[in-house]
């Protein structure tokens, strides 16, 4: 069985803002969206993600902040990632950085609170051919 990419859903208090959000400060697709349904489709790449109001989360209870984890392939992509968002007035929370537990990261933050994790696992970078730690 190919086990297929999870499509989060995104807690938002107003479909139309947060599309516009994800749209022009994230870089989205938006590739369908119901207001009165209250769901959404995004894409971007390889990931889908869909934003769902409160109306829509009221039958399961579902709501913001949630964080989303973007693993990206290397350091150069993060930082082009976040000179990107920055430059389009996305909420950045400062430059990425090594972290201890071998993430080089970045976060950002949606207008409802919702966190992007955007990192990279640089853990393998630290360990040999043979799978063991330098």
């Amino acid at each position: 069985m190919h086990f297929p990419a999870a499509c989060p859903e995104i807690p938002v208090e107003s479909l139309a803002a947060a599309l516009a959000c994800y749209r022009d400060q994230l870089g989205f697709t938006i590739d369908w969206s119901d207001e009165q349904l209250g769901l959404a489709g995004l894409s971007r790449g390889d990931s889908r993600l869909f934003m769902a109001s409160a109306a829509y989360r009221s039958v399961l209870g579902n709501r913001a902040p949630i964080v989303l984890w973007l693993n990206l392939s290397g350091r150069g992509e993060v930082d082009a990632l976040h000179a990107e968002w920055a430059r389009a007035g996305a909420r950045v929370a400062g430059p990425p950085k090594a972290m201890p537990h071998k993430l080089y990261e970045f976060f950002a933050e949606d207008i409802d609170g919702n966190m992007l994790r955007v990192f990279y696992d640089f853990a393998w970078e630290e360990k040999g051919a043979g799978g063991e730690a330098l």
